[in-house]
């Protein structure tokens, strides 16, 4: 849920704060106010989650010397000055140092409003993104994001881990949708390299000439950005969709990499989406370059591949989902169970992230099911309980296992309501968790 934006009031003039402070919060802002820039400063630290309007003339620490403070403590902290009428070289100053605006008295609360809105809708754009880049830092949580006990995740999560202990170039690939993006976060956090810069280039959204002055430069003195060789120096850099690259661009690529030579200064981590494509990234890499990538090599499994895996991914996303609807989650039938794990899913997980999100938008209004969803994605799949070669055991047994993990989740661990709601002696369900590997502790 996105936090909500404060306005820290700072000023010396007591009408003046209760003035501010009222005009803000019939706009709906959550404000506190302060007296002294000495009284703010034991508040407004780096990660405050909102603005600061300040007088520019107070006395003692004075809004100038207030704002160079909040500039050290936090470039990106909007700050809005108060100036005097006429203080038209204080506000420029005031400018320069970091704040966001000023004020010039008397001034009209309307345009106050507007600049509150603008800068706290600042504030909670950095604030997300430092939350993200948080999330995408820890190794720990983005490997949680890898959901799933089937074969395949066990051995893609070892994977991850073995080869962020490593320090070679990687190669990536699988199918469309798959999470190979996140794989290459999880590998960059898992690292050694995890505190330093992650840099991610989309090699298919750039034409050619733009593409190699993004990846190698030479950047011009007006260009905000360093060349990503450059900007992810002692980092990684990942390269998503790296067939797209031109031999060109490719040649130029390998000899940045064997100038770097062992250990690389550089991860180089390529993402390839040909494997649906009926062709491989071999096929699309000159010889020497996919070498000196795939030396290791993961590959993202396809949803299809995942087992019950995908039931426990829709369970979780639909949950998400309807907290975010305020509704209740859509309840799966045994059929659609079984319909959820033998789809095709050629959209892999980004596919079933939008089916969850249509059931839940379905059950909210009371009309659909899972099943038509489906149907509507596969005009071609039939509502069968089984496929060939899959015996219907293992659909039953997924969505017994998914039946008894909705359960316990609903109710927080308690074993009573558990046996309440599916009508099952203590030892059956013991017996049942045991054999799914569900532990009580899990849900408490």
């Amino acid at each position: 849920m996105t936090q909500a934006m404060k306005i820290a009031i700072v000023d010396d003039e007591q009408d003046m704060r209760q003035s501010i402070s009222q005009w803000l919060a019939l706009s709906g802002y959550d404000t506190e106010t302060f007296a002294s820039a000495e009284d703010a400063l034991k508040v407004l630290g780096p990660e405050y989650p909102g603005i600061v309007i300040s007088d520019i003339k107070m006395p003692g620490m004075d809004g100038m010397q207030f704002l160079k403070k909040l500039m050290g403590n936090d470039s990106a902290l909007p700050v809005i000055m108060i100036t005097g009428h006429g203080d038209v070289p204080m506000a420029v100053e005031a400018m320069r140092v970091g704040a966001f605006d000023f004020l010039e008295k008397p001034f009209n609360p309307d345009r106050m409003s507007q600049l509150a809105k603008k800068a706290t809708g600042q504030r909670r754009l950095t604030m997300d993104n430092r939350a993200l880049r948080r999330e995408l830092s820890d190794g720990g949580q983005l490997m949680k994001k890898l959901i799933g006990q089937s074969p395949v995740m066990e051995r893609l999560r070892e994977d991850i881990l073995d080869l962020g202990q490593a320090d070679g170039h990687v190669l990536i690939d699988g199918e469309t949708g798959t999470g190979k993006t996140l794989v290459a976060h999880a590998l960059h956090a898992v690292g050694s390299r995890a505190g330093k810069r992650f840099v991610l280039i989309s090699c298919s959204a750039w034409e050619e000439d733009a593409l190699a002055k993004r990846l190698f430069g030479p950047m011009q003195p007006e260009d905000a950005q360093l060349p990503a060789m450059e900007e992810a120096r002692g980092g990684t850099l990942v390269l998503e969709d790296i067939e797209a690259l031109s031999e060109s661009l490719q040649a130029r690529l390998l000899s940045v990499i064997n100038e770097q030579g062992t250990p690389a200064e550089t991860r180089i981590v390529g993402i390839s989406n040909l494997q649906e494509a009926g062709r491989t990234s071999e096929d699309a890499l000159r010889p020497d370059l996919f070498y000196r990538l795939a030396a290791l090599k993961i590959t993202v499994p396809p949803l299809r591949q995942r087992g019950e895996d995908i039931l426990t991914l829709f369970t979780r996303l639909s949950d998400q989902f309807a907290d975010e609807y305020g509704c209740d989650a859509p309840k799966v039938s045994a059929q659609e169970a079984a319909q959820l794990l033998q789809a095709p899913w050629p959209g892999n997980v980004r596919q079933l992230i939008n089916i969850a999100e249509r059931a839940v938008l379905q059950a909210r209004r009371g009309t659909g099911s899972i099943a038509s969803l489906l149907m509507s994605d596969h005009e071609e799949m039939q509502p069968v309980m089984t496929t060939e070669g899959k015996p219907l055991k293992e659909y039953v047994e997924a969505f017994e296992r998914m039946l008894i993990d909705n359960t316990m989740r609903r109710h927080k661990g308690s074993i009573a309501s558990v046996m309440d709601e599916l009508c099952l002696p203590r030892r059956t369900l013991n017996e049942k968790m045991a054999k799914y590997g569900l532990q009580r502790s899990d849900y408490l």
